[in-house]
């Protein structure tokens, strides 16, 4: 059921109608039984395994809370999170290493007879729930979240539709208590979740989806490969995963406010970093965020000097990497993140280590928006390629300079999508505003509304393609 067919836009209707009719204890039972089965819709066979990861996390995490035993707290501590992890591992990972391991067998000539592996699918959305999940008990056992005594809540916080396939990551102390407490209708508010669907439509269907024909077509190689190829490439899959991904994150937003639910923002604007320390401030901020709290933090950060903070900033990276996808190409993508957020660490140590807090608010201006810009957009060749043959493939055509006729038409195509795009952005940045006109007049507001509607019908992309997060 992808956010932006017609089977959920009716769905998410029917469950809203249905919704607002009912009191409160009512409206979250509704909405755990519309959550799993949005989730079944993909395959009900998965919500045995979200079944089984709710009620263990559910009952530990009032053990936990409730037992003054360190030993025993501890000990459910890392029960869940071997549980969480393990399961995690398993379906997101098996693959990936019986493949290696195999390929590691066949570069020394060893060729097994028989490589009878049952192929594992990927439940949906594993990666964020479980993170969701993780959270909430790391947090109960520092006592810094009161776990849930109902049941149906704390299911509720985990499944609820909106977030459960793609994010954002919704931590503890900003969902729960919004389950746990009655929601009133709110015209405005809803109003503005109307207008979060619009925003995310348009960028999922005529960015994201008009990039992709370009994006497929430079790594399917119907471009040549050559130095334009592989920027068109590059930069067509630049806008195409931040339409795709933040639109995603304007449809789940805005569905939850649909619902009197609010979910953090996700995207703030990450093409006008000044930095790649300050993209990671703006992209994907439910994920960078837990990366920061959960795995920076835990490893020590910057507390431990800078040679341990190039270490953990890397170690992070490939962990974060890593966790996009069981391929060496998204460990590649890791490490170049990493290797440059420690090296703009160096460099704003020993240039600008002198203008107080600088360190740890980087950013170097429009410089440092071009090299971001071009870091990110390279480091994407190898999020978006197959293979690591195949980026690195595509990167070497940056050496063959050659032009062909159809180059000009998608520059044309790819410039204006970065002047609209860059322009709305610009607009939220110095607005402070979550979508164009949320602070404007109502009859403004509800004239970009209806243009919205106009561009999405007359310039969405006649082939769609799924959600990329969808498969993480």
């Amino acid at each position: 059921m992808l956010f932006d067919s017609p089977v959920y836009l009716l769905f998410l209707a029917l469950v809203v109608a249905a919704y607002w009719r009912l009191g409160w204890r009512k409206q979250n039972l509704f909405l755990l039984a519309a959550s799993y089965f949005f989730y079944g819709w993909w395959d009900w066979r998965f919500l045995a395994l979200m079944l089984t990861s709710t009620l263990v996390d559910y009952s530990f995490g009032l053990k936990i809370a409730d037992s003054s035993d360190a030993r025993l707290r501890k000990t459910l501590l890392i029960l869940s999170l071997v549980m969480n992890f393990g399961f995690l591992g398993f379906f997101k990972y098996c693959n990936f290493f019986v493949d290696s391991f195999t390929q590691m067998l066949a570069v020394i000539g060893i060729h097994p007879a028989s490589t009878f592996f049952l192929k594992i699918i990927l439940p949906p959305g594993i990666s964020f729930y479980t993170f969701q999940e993780v959270a909430y008990i790391v947090d109960v056992y520092h006592g810094k979240q009161q776990p849930s005594r109902s049941l149906i809540d704390y299911a509720l916080f985990i499944s609820l539709f909106p977030h459960l396939i793609a994010g954002p990551i919704q931590r503890p102390s900003h969902l729960l208590p919004q389950v746990q407490q009655p929601r009133e209708f709110n015209s405005r508010k809803f109003f503005d979740g109307l207008m979060l669907i619009l925003s995310g439509l348009f960028r999922k269907c005529v960015i994201a989806d008009n990039c992709a024909l370009l994006a497929n077509a430079a790594f399917g190689g119907q471009l040549g490969h050559n130095c334009f190829s592989t920027l068109i490439g590059a930069y067509a899959f630049a806008w195409q995963i931040y339409g795709d991904f933040s639109g995603y994150s304007d449809l789940a937003r805005g569905s939850a406010q649909l619902l009197g639910f609010h979910f953090m923002v996700n995207f703030r604007q990450p093409y006008l970093a000044g930095s790649l320390q300050d993209f990671w401030r703006r992209w994907h901020i439910s994920l960078s965020t837990w990366l920061r709290d959960y795995l920076y933090i835990p490893l020590g950060g910057n507390r431990r000097g800078e040679r341990r903070t190039y270490i953990n900033l890397l170690t992070t990276m490939l962990l974060g990497g890593l966790w996009h996808g069981a391929n060496w190409t998204f460990v590649v993508w890791g490490a170049v993140h990493g290797g440059w957020l420690a090296i703009e660490r160096f460099v704003s140590s020993k240039f600008t280590s002198h203008v107080p807090g600088r360190r740890e608010d980087t950013n170097f201006g429009w410089p440092g928006r071009v090299a971001t810009l071009a870091v990110v957009g390279l480091a994407w060749v190898f999020f978006r390629a197959s293979s690591v043959g195949q980026a690195v493939s595509m990167l070497s055509g940056l050496t063959n300079i050659v032009w062909r006729s159809e180059y000009g038409p998608a520059l044309a195509y790819l410039a204006a999508v970065s002047f609209v795009a860059l322009a709305i952005d610009w607009r939220l940045e110095h607005a402070k505003e979550e979508y164009v006109f949320e602070t404007a007049r109502p009859q403004t507001a509800l004239t970009a509304a209806l243009a919205m509607c106009a561009v999405i019908t007359v310039f969405g992309a006649l082939e769609s393609s799924a959600f990329i997060y969808f498969q993480f």
